[in-house]
């Protein structure tokens, strides 16, 4: 991870199976500033290695919204 990155947790409710996982992580990755995106199918789990300068967690959820999924920041 960068100096200039920051991990955000999110997490959705929707995946409802792990074919989903490419799609959401291939959608983050093409943010700016994503270096990292994994998405954990059993626990709901997101979480986003990314610069929030260039990526803010609003660019984040919107980008999951563009899959076809909901996300929300999780303090988990």
């Amino acid at each position: 991870m960068t100096k200039t990155a920051t991990r955000t947790t999110l997490r959705s409710d929707e995946l409802s199976c792990p074919s989903c996982i490419p799609k959401i992580e291939k959608a983050l990755l093409a943010l700016p500033g994503v270096e990292k995106a994994e998405v954990k199918f059993a626990s709901g789990r997101i979480e986003v290695e990314h610069d929030p300068a260039l990526s803010d967690v609003d660019a984040l959820v919107n980008s999951i919204a563009k899959t076809g999924y909901t996300a929300k920041p999780s303090a988990f």
